[in-house]
This record gives structure tokens, C-alpha cells and sequence, in this order.
């Protein structure tokens, strides 16, 4: 009898345990099968600024910095105790005022091609991330650095067809190491015009002062009517007086050399599209130009001197929220499409990924300010993830294999990583950030101690000078490492240790993109 108990009670827990494994199996798989479908499906859209990221938000605070040390004239509220006046004389020989604008690396010279493209990042970056940027104190300064620069551009465009695009000549300045506060050398000036056309230059300064004028439209509306007037008539000028600026003026080759001015033509009309919405500029991207200068599916880098992927992921801002009579276009599709196909190009798992990066995964172009290519593809690529999240798409395909929001976003927090310090170097790149950042920075005004006296030949002793500079160039995107990731801090290693403006511009868009996560607005105007 009692045996006979023990084996149906030994039963009856046998089919118990039974009953409720099968329960679990069902709850695991079905739970399984939502967060497929889920993981399937769009991600949720962000709201406002969300948590912020003390790293980035840091990081942003310090990028922000170098904006203010580059800028030449009568500073206003200068927080740069190593920084004065200078170059107020500048456009005088034009009877213009040239006298703000941005010094363009560590030198003094004012190039109009990078700065125009310095102000057109700053502006993007402005309208969609700008709320971002005021969660963490930084939208003043950094709108108060966009206008310091167009301020420049729109006295430089004194008549319809006639741009300044320099300031300085090269020979002289880079024979001179001395701070810009005692510059005594003569500063000629440059232009373009119906004789000597820029369709590259005036093209990319109607994209900068298009793009600042709808940055300015809520708070100045004369202000950026003013813009936006200059912004027509350059390209105008641009579009009608066809030519490279290398061409026209085959000086400029040495240090900003134009391949082409089809794509700033794209990248002009849309900024121009989206500050007027004016028809006639959507027609021009998705028309006989765009067939001519667009070149559909074929992805470049985005840089001071190639905009197409950067108009390429602009207008596909249109296909994701605009309205319907304009985003059904099948050209439209195209610019898309081929905004996909840079993105496939920068995710490191897609089966088009570029093979172009370090050991680290770093993306990795060229040699000489090797780090503009990485953080400006970086910026792209958290831009273009924020559209997908906000527009509701949940993936991304590369010739077969899919790739959502978040991948984009990783890949661009990667990139920013490496420039912060996450690299076998254990530097951040970005001057005045972190515990160790390169300490002979290229740069005149940072190197030359505030109290010395020095003429244009013999403060050369201080690009010489083994001792670290005795200014920080806070915020300064230096150049950064070679393929080996290996980096030479050495003030006389230009190459590596240089900065420049536009290298600023990207990394403070890209910081702040990354600061905290928002959704982004569906138009600007």
C-alpha cells in the first residue's frame, strides 16, 4: 500500500513540473516573438532633450571654445585671455569692412571657401540640434560664432557678382610666426567675379548664409531677411557665371583646391529650398542638374570641398517629412537612396562598408587632418538616424542585410569616442578635454607667450620652442593620427597637430547631436 502512495504521489509532481514547463516554454517564446516584432518595427520617437550626457555635454562646452579663439576684428565679451583685437583693417583697401570672419587654422589667413562651409555646418547644426544645445548652455555661444562669421561673408558681397573670398596672402602670413593681435603685414584681398568666376565659393556662401538665415529668423527676422537676400543673389552669380575659383584664381590651389562646384551648386539650392520654400529650387536639385551633378548612388565624403553627401542627406530630410507634392518625387528617391548608400558605407558590419579605417575602427581617409573625414561622416550619420527615428523608419537595408537607427548612432558615438580619448593613444584629440590632449598644438597665437615681443621672422623661436605652448587652444580639433593610429605631438608636425575652424564646426555638431537625444523638427521653417 504505501508503496503503491509513493508512486502515484511521485506521478502526480512528474506531470505538475510537466504542465508548468511547458507554461514557461510558452511565456519564453512568445515573449520572444514580441520583442522580434518589436525589434522588426520603428523604434519610438524621441521627445524633448531626454537625460544629458555628461561626456558629450563636456565635451561640447570645450569644442565651442576654439570658435571663439579664431576670430579676428573687435571682440565683443572676449572670454579668451590670450586673444585681442586684430586684423581691423582688413577689407580697407576695398573701403569694406573685413574685419570679423574667423582666422582659418593655426594661421591668420581668412579663406572664404572653409569658413562659408564653417557657417553652413554651424547652421545645420543649429536647426537640428539647437534645443540640444541650449539643455547645456551652448546655443548663444554657438549662434553667436555662426553670426561673427556671416557678418563677414555678407560684407564680402558688396555687389551681385563680386565676393571676397580671401583675406591675406598665403606667402606672406606662413613667412610670419607671430600672434595676429601684432600683425603689421599688408592683407590684399581676393575675389571672384563675371571675369574671374567661383561657382564653388559663391555657392557654398549662398549655403551658409541660406542655412544662417533660417537659424536667425525667430529672433532677427531683418537680420535674416538680410541673409537670405545675399544668399539669392550669390547663387544667382554662382549658377549664371559658371567655374571653379581653382581655376579662375589658380593660387588658391595650394591650400583650398576645388574639384568641382556642381555639387555646393545641389548643395546651395536646397539649403535654398528649405529657407524659401520656393519650387524653383527643388526643381533645380531634382532637374537637369541634379542628373549633372548629383551623381546618384555613388557615395563620397562629406568635407570643406565635397558637399554632395551632405545635400544628399539634406534632401532626403524632404522625402522623410515633407509634404507629399514634393516628397513623392522619384528623383527625390534617388537623393535618398543615395544617402542610404553612404550610410551602408560608414556601418562597419554592412556588407559595403568602407575598408578605410584604423585598427580601432576609426574611418580613415587621408593623412593630412585626418580626423575632419571620420567626425563630419559621424555628424551625417546621427543626423540621418534622428530622421529615421522621427519619421517612424525602422530600418536601414544594405544589399540584403538591415541596420536600424540605434546602429547609425553607435557608429557615430564610436567615432566620437576615438576622438575623446577611446584610442590606443589614450588622448583626446579635442584640446583642453580630459587628462591628456596634444600640448604643441599648431597654432602661431597659442604658441607665443601674451607678453612677448616678437616681429614676423623672430617669433619663429616659439614654433622652435621645445617648451609645451603656453596658451590652450581650448576646443582645438587637432589633426589627429595616422593610419597606425599613431600620433607625433610636435608643433612642427602640422600635419597632425594643426586645427582648423571647420573642423570645429563638424565636431560641435556632432557633440551636440550627442548630448542627449530629442526628435528632430520636421521643418525648419
Amino acid at each position: 500500500m504505501g508503496e503503491k502512495s509513493g508512486s502515484k504521489g511521485w506521478c502526480s509532481w512528474f506531470v505538475a513540473f510537466t504542465v508548468l514547463g511547458v507554461v514557461v516554454l510558452a511565456v519564453f517564446f512568445t515573449v520572444r516573438s514580441k520583442i522580434h516584432k518589436s525589434d522588426s518595427g520603428p523604434a519610438p520617437v524621441p521627445g524633448p532633450p531626454g537625460a544629458i550626457a555628461t561626456k558629450y555635454a563636456d565635451a561640447l562646452k570645450v569644442a565651442t571654445q576654439f570658435l571663439d579663439i579664431q576670430k579676428s576684428g573687435k571682440l565683443e565679451d572676449n572670454q579668451i585671455t590670450w586673444r585681442g583685437d586684430s586684423g581691423l583693417d582688413d577689407g580697407s583697401e576695398a573701403k569694406l569692412d573685413l574685419s570679423k570672419g574667423m582666422y582659418d587654422a593655426g594661421d591668420h589667413m581668412k579663406f572664404g571657401f572653409p569658413m562659408a562651409f564653417t557657417a553652413t555646418v554651424l547652421s545645420w547644426a543649429i536647426l537640428e540640434y539647437g534645443d540640444q544645445m541650449k539643455a547645456v548652455d551652448q546655443l548663444d555661444s554657438v549662434q553667436g560664432s555662426l553670426k561673427w562669421i556671416t557678418d563677414f561673408l555678407v560684407n564680402a558681397h558688396p555687389t551681385d557678382n563680386v565676393l571676397y573670398i580671401q583675406v591675406g596672402s598665403p606667402k606672406t602670413d606662413h613667412s610670419c610666426w607671430e600672434r595676429p593681435e601684432d600683425m603689421k603685414e599688408a592683407r590684399p584681398l581676393t575675389q571672384v567675379n563675371t571675369s574671374a568666376p567661383g561657382s564653388d565659393v559663391a555657392a557654398e556662401t549662398a549655403a551658409a548664409l541660406a542655412s544662417a538665415s533660417l537659424v536667425f529668423r525667430g529672433s532677427d527676422s531683418a537680420y535674416s531677411a538680410t541673409l537670405l537676400k545675399h544668399a539669392k543673389q550669390l547663387f544667382a552669380f554662382a549658377d549664371k557665371y559658371r567655374g571653379s575659383y581653382s581655376v579662375s584664381i589658380p593660387e588658391v590651389q595650394t591650400f583650398y583646391n576645388s574639384t568641382g562646384y556642381g555639387d555646393e551648386l545641389l548643395w546651395a539650392a536646397s539649403w535654398l529650398f528649405h529657407a524659401t520654400r520656393d519650387l524653383s529650387y527643388m526643381e533645380y536639385v531634382t532637374g537637369k542638374n541634379g542628373e549633372d551633378f548629383a551623381d546618384w548612388g555613388r557615395p563620397t565624403w562629406f568635407s570643406w570641398d565635397s558637399k554632395l553627401a551632405g545635400a544628399q542627406v539634406l534632401l532626403s530630410r524632404v522625402s522623410f517629412f515633407g509634404s507629399k507634392d514634393v516628397s513623392n518625387s522619384k528623383v527625390l528617391d534617388k537623393y535618398r537612396e543615395s544617402a542610404d548608400a553612404v550610410m551602408c558605407g560608414l556601418l562597419p558590419k554592412s556588407p559595403t562598408a568602407t575598408t578605410s579605417r584604423t585598427h580601432s575602427g576609426l574611418v580613415w581617409i587621408s593623412q593630412w587632418n585626418a580626423l575632419q573625414h571620420p567626425v563630419a561622416s559621424a555628424f551625417l550619420a546621427v543626423i540621418y538616424s534622428d530622421y529615421m527615428l522621427s519619421s517612424r523608419r525602422a530600418k536601414l537595408s544594405c544589399n540584403g542585410r538591415d541596420f536600424r537607427p540605434s546602429d547609425l548612432r553607435k557608429f557615430a558615438i564610436s567615432q566620437a569616442d576615438f576622438v575623446l580619448g577611446n584610442n590606443p593613444s589614450k588622448m583626446s584629440f579635442l584640446v583642453g578635454y580630459g587628462d591628456k590632449y596634444p600640448q604643441y598644438v599648431h597654432h602661431r597665437g597659442a604658441s607665443i607667450p601674451t607678453d612677448a615681443t616678437t616681429g614676423c621672422k623672430d617669433g619663429f623661436k616659439w614654433l622652435e620652442s621645445e617648451q609645451p605652448n603656453p596658451n590652450v587652444a581650448m576646443g582645438a580639433l587637432v589633426g589627429g593620427p595616422f593610419l597606425n593610429e599613431s600620433f607625433v605631438d610636435s608643433r612642427n608636425n602640422s600635419m597632425q597637430t594643426e586645427p582648423s575652424t571647420y573642423n570645429s564646426a563638424v565636431v560641435v555638431g556632432l557633440l551636440s547631436a550627442l548630448v542627449t537625444t530629442s526628435s528632430v523638427t520636421q521643418s525648419f521653417t
